[in-house]
């Protein structure tokens, strides 16, 4: 059974990062729109073999569907299962007349959080507010503000680390916010991090950890990820301004966090050009860039399991991709795989099964529809405000070093200040090979001081 049980796994999500289309996004009605052109690549044999002899799931009358659209209701039994605590579950009314950023409500949970850190805190607080989705429709965010004990003896009031944590997940309680809130000590790895934050805070600075997969849980989509985050500072500008209207804020994100971290400093042009003079800075580790690029490396070998869990988590978002999932995926989308946390997903590789499985369509990494999405999640073309410090692992087989590096290269093109590292190890040993000097660069930002130009001259 549990090998059965891996095999769906592995089929499920393979479906959904090839069949990915334009975005939108629920405004609440739970209507999903699905106007895109469908994709017309046949089936392959075996795809059509899955299909006759796995019956298609019979799902739940959902209230806020469209009667009789099967989409509908497939794609509101992929949503991740309500946790039970409305901060997280509950679609605020009004959303459209609220602006991006705007508070919504606020909890003291300091007395869950405070034995969760080595650092001593004054106050933790969970927020709640407006965002806005991958294709412009109102949402909501949260994201965890703990401000320490420690006094802040750097210039200017304290500053704000924004860190866009590593989620990877596809359940709400996986999420920093959830976690925290709830006092958990053991959940998603996420207490990996915790020491980080700690130094922080330490420090004196405030720490901003967002929940920037969103409500949907869509785990790696950045569009979501950066809307969140810039939306999270927003929050707490205007919902304490005595305190931070005019800190200093720097992000820091590596891997899944990395896209959240990127994707601030890319739309904050467009998307909060407000925050301008707000935003010191951008710490980026592990970074990808290109979708397909990374989709193929991941198809049906050791991280498999990873581009499985993004794909389904990016249906959340860009739900036409939902036709072209066959029986079997849909099955596997229905389950409890739809809400584990990030330390599951990675084993889920070592099955290797090809995306196609799960697919109804042949080639589905090279179809119209994959191309689609590898345009929707390219920020490659956006120019940040800020100045940039990236960095990589020098024998990163998961996530090739050529993204970033192209990236760095853009944007010293584009006239941003940026550095770019090279750092020993692999993806995960990359990280904590690296977070010295991303460390380091973040908090000469909140400092204040001027950050270091290493782009080569343009001639």
């Amino acid at each position: 059974m549990k090998t059965l049980i891996l095999t769906v796994i592995t089929l499920l999500a393979g479906c959904t990062v090839l069949t990915a289309q334009p975005a939108y996004a629920d405004d609440g009605s739970g209507k999903p729109p699905f106007s895109a052109e469908p994709d017309n690549a046949a089936s392959s044999p075996l795809q059509k073999w899955i299909d006759r002899n796995v019956p298609q799931p019979q799902l739940p009358a959902a209230p806020q569907q469209d009667p009789g659209t099967a989409e509908s209701a497939l794609w509101q039994s992929i949503l991740p299962t309500p946790t039970g605590d409305p901060t997280f579950d509950a679609w605020p009314t009004g959303l459209a007349g609220l602006r991006p950023g705007q508070s919504i409500q606020t909890w003291d949970i300091t007395a869950n959080a405070a034995p969760l850190f080595t650092a001593p805190l004054s106050r933790a607080v969970l927020l709640k507010f407006r965002t806005t989705s991958a294709s412009g429709a109102p949402s909501f965010g949260t994201a965890t503000l703990l401000a320490p004990t420690a006094k802040w003896t750097g210039p200017g009031p304290r500053p704000v680390d924004v860190n866009t944590m590593p989620i990877n997940a596809l359940g709400v309680k996986c999420t920093p916010g959830y976690t925290i809130a709830h006092g958990v000590r053991t959940n998603n790895g996420i207490n990996v991090f915790l020491p980080w934050v700690s130094d922080a805070l330490n420090k004196g600075q405030a720490v901003l950890i967002p929940d920037h997969e969103g409500p949907y849980m869509a785990y790696a989509e950045p569009t979501v990820a950066g809307h969140v985050t810039l939306d999270s500072i927003r929050a707490v500008r205007s919902q304490y301004p005595a305190e931070f209207r005019d800190s200093r804020y720097a992000v820091t994100g590596y891997s899944g966090g990395a896209i959240a971290s990127y994707a601030t400093a890319m739309l904050e042009h467009e998307y909060a050009p407000d925050l301008s003079g707000s935003l010191a800075g951008a710490a980026i580790g592990g970074l990808v860039t290109d979708y397909g690029a990374v989709a193929h490396v991941f198809n049906g070998h050791s991280a498999s399991g990873i581009l499985l869990s993004v794909t389904l988590a990016m249906s959340r978002e860009h739900p036409e991709m939902l036709r072209y999932m066959n029986n079997l995926a849909q099955w596997a989308a229905i389950s409890p795989l739809k809400d584990i946390c990030g330390e599951a997903d990675g084993p889920l590789g070592a099955v290797g099964i090809p995306i196609d499985v799960a697919a109804n369509i042949a080639h589905p990494l090279e179809s119209g529809i994959a191309t689609r999405i590898e345009r929707l999640t390219d920020l490659t073309d956006r120019k940040s405000l800020v100045p940039l410090y990236i960095y990589h692992g020098d024998n990163d087989f998961w996530i090739p070093i050529a993204g970033p590096r192209e990236m760095y290269r853009r944007q010293c093109g584009l006239g941003v200040s940026a550095e770019f590292r090279t750092v020993p190890g692999d993806h995960v040993s990359a990280m904590l090979n690296g977070v010295g000097g991303a460390t380091g660069w973040i908090d000469a930002r909140l400092h204040g001081d001027t950050a270091p130009n290493e782009c080569p001259a343009v001639r």
